[in-house]
């Protein structure tokens, strides 16, 4: 078996997100003092709902240290993205929220190795694949049995709805953390596509990356998610 088939992703929204299995579970990260999430007004708002089967997250997981060469980075894609965004004339009171099912998640998809670019070459076995997945959803990971959920919300909206400048909340397994968001938006009719990505560490979470060998051979703590959205206008009010 190859030494990054035990690699553990921890996603999604998606996640969300990989580490290996432990004996004993990582011991709780410290939660930080985090701001209220605005409340949500959707007066005068146009929201937009996802479409689950046009919106999708990846997950690239990279690896590292001096044998990093004996291992693969990985790509998580988390689909059946589900949520809305609500858009105001003015743009600080708009916002999103966003969640998928870990157990939905899918992982080392060749098409999705291939878009990734040249560090995620098509060539991880199908049995790789599954005992990377298995591996993802058990307890000590992401417990996909009792936080079946990853989930994205807005915390603050400023700039341009072409160049917003976008903080997140991403909530795994109860731990939540604030990111910064690159992000292209750009609507077109009925329709709001959003490109962008963000990073996360998987030790804000709880998750103690995959190291083998005193540490010659290990998991980055960082994990970059990449996602595009598409959401088709549900409502417009004018009041």
């Amino acid at each position: 078996m190859h030494p990054f088939t035990r690699i553990l992703p921890i996603l999604g929204l998606a996640c969300l997100l990989m580490a290996c299995p432990q004996t004993t579970r990582p011991p709780a990260p410290e939660k930080p003092s985090l701001p209220s999430v605005p409340a949500v007004d959707l007066r005068g708002a146009t929201i937009y709902r996802l479409n689950p089967q046009l919106s999708v997250a990846h997950i690239l997981v990279y690896r590292g240290g001096v044998l990093a060469r004996l291992g693969h980075n990985h790509v998580m894609t988390a689909r059946d993205l589900s949520g809305r965004v609500w858009i105001q004339p003015t743009l600080a009171r708009s916002g999103f929220r966003f969640s998928f099912p870990v157990a939905a998640m899918v992982v080392d998809d060749p098409q999705a190795r291939r878009a990734a670019g040249s560090d995620f070459p098509p060539d991880v076995s199908q049995a790789d694949r599954d005992g990377t997945r298995k591996n993802m959803l058990l307890a000590e990971v992401l417990d996909a049995e009792s936080h079946p959920t990853i989930a994205l919300e807005s915390v603050h909206v400023a700039g341009t709805l072409q160049a917003p400048q976008l903080t997140a909340r991403i909530t795994i397994k109860q731990a939540s953390r604030d990111v910064p968001v690159t992000a292209a938006v750009k609507i077109e009719g009925a329709r709001l596509t959003a490109n962008g990505e963000f990073d996360i560490r998987q030790t804000d979470f709880g998750i103690e990356p995959f190291s083998a060998a005193l540490g010659a051979l290990t998991v980055q703590d960082r994990l970059t998610v990449r996602f595009s959205i598409v959401a088709e206008q549900e409502v417009a009010t004018t009041r």
